[in-house]
């Protein structure tokens, strides 16, 4: 059975049983039946309950853009529409039990960014058979997921190693670079280094690669200072870092080192920090992705699955187990010091003084920023 049609029985089923008992209340108060219930009687009309899951809170990224972002849009979209959030601070675990608490309320549509997009499989089945669609947002999760949105992966990893090589430029083969990548547990770090290779193999020598736990900074400053003992510091000629927490970590280690020149590091998703180590020139490169595009294809697909509309999408695609999914996928921007103006600033993602801080005045005015 599909699970449009899935979702069709639910909602016969919840009607019937309302009748039935309508002077004991609902089914599930009558009984103890924990399968979710539709208390409308029809899920199309009327207001919406919204679960709201997301990975992590390491990366600024999620508390500080995606959960706003999203939460706005589904608000405009529906003002009476509930939104109920968690974040699983990068526990599968806990995010497992976050989503089956989702399925046992009964909420109408699940925003999903897993931590694990293998583990969290179950669980998305699991809505599935009671009828809840899910929307995967930024990570490509396993199990019958009926919409996606992020960003073009692989043209982020290509949008990094083409400002690797930029930045390397006739030094690109006078010595070697260490990759530092994002964790094995997240597909998109697999995607971000597939589009990277496709660019930087051939063209320089890797001497060091690492798939990074859990993104974590720290990890990426102990496994950078491995690659300095291993290789020496005069053969490192530039980094490639997934994200700009790594980068932060990285840095550290290049700068404890002893570098006389910090050789090009490369980072991803325009962080506060990241943008300031651009213009202080301690970061060569960030990658912005502009997040209200994908929030509001996120919170546009949620609500529309909700209804049971057709889901708005520009594309489809295929994940490990299931294909042919509605997909909207945003395109990335290189983000160097020379674009801070026409990206981060224009588009308000941070102020002016939020970026020039006395700590980087002096950078800013060097960058033509003030």
């Amino acid at each position: 059975m599909s699970a449009t049609l899935r979702r069709a029985a639910v909602v016969l089923a919840a009607s019937a049983m309302a009748l039935s008992l309508a002077a004991c209340g609902s089914a599930k108060e009558a009984d103890g039946d924990d399968t979710p219930d539709d208390k409308n009687g029809d899920r199309n009309d009327g207001p919406l309950s919204i679960g709201l899951l997301l990975p992590e809170d390491q990366t600024a990224r999620y508390e500080k853009f995606d959960r706003p972002l999203i939460e706005a849009k589904i608000k405009q979209l529906c003002s009476d529409c509930t939104i109920t959030y968690n974040n699983a601070k990068q526990n599968s675990s806990a995010q497992q039990q976050q989503m089956n608490s989702l399925i046992t309320k009964g909420v109408d549509v699940i925003i999903l960014d897993a931590v694990d997009s293998k583990s969290i499989a179950g669980s998305v089945e699991k809505a599935d058979e009671a009828g809840i669609p899910v929307v995967a947002y930024d990570r490509l999760a396993e199990g019958p997921i009926d919409a996606y949105t992020s960003f073009d992966n692989e043209e982020v990893g290509r949008v990094q190693g083409k400002a690797l090589l930029e930045a390397l430029g006739d030094d690109a083969r006078d010595g070697q670079i260490v990759m530092m990548n994002g964790s094995p547990t997240d597909p998109n770090a697999a995607m971000f280094k597939k589009g990277a290779l496709s660019v930087l193999e051939g063209e320089v020598t890797i001497g060091k690669s690492y798939d990074t736990t859990e993104w974590k900074p720290s990890e990426a400053n102990k496994n950078m200072n491995g690659a300095i003992a291993a290789l020496g510091e005069d053969d490192i000629v530039g980094v490639y870092s997934a994200n700009d927490g790594m980068a932060g970590g990285i840095i550290t280690a290049l700068e404890q080192a002893g570098f006389d020149e910090l050789p090009p590091v490369t980072g991803q998703d325009a962080e506060l920090a990241g943008v300031q180590r651009i213009i202080a020139g301690t970061q060569y490169m960030s990658v912005y992705k502009p997040y209200r595009p994908e929030a509001d294809a996120a919170a546009e697909m949620a609500i529309a699955l909700a209804r049971g509309e057709d889901v708005p999408a520009e594309a489809t695609i295929d994940s490990p187990t299931t294909e042919g999914v509605p997909a909207t996928l945003v395109k990335p921007v290189a983000l160097t010091v020379e674009n801070v103006e026409e990206t981060v600033l224009k588009d308000n993602l941070y102020t002016l003084e939020e970026i020039c801080t006395p700590k980087f005045r002096a950078a800013c005015e060097q960058a033509g920023l003030m």
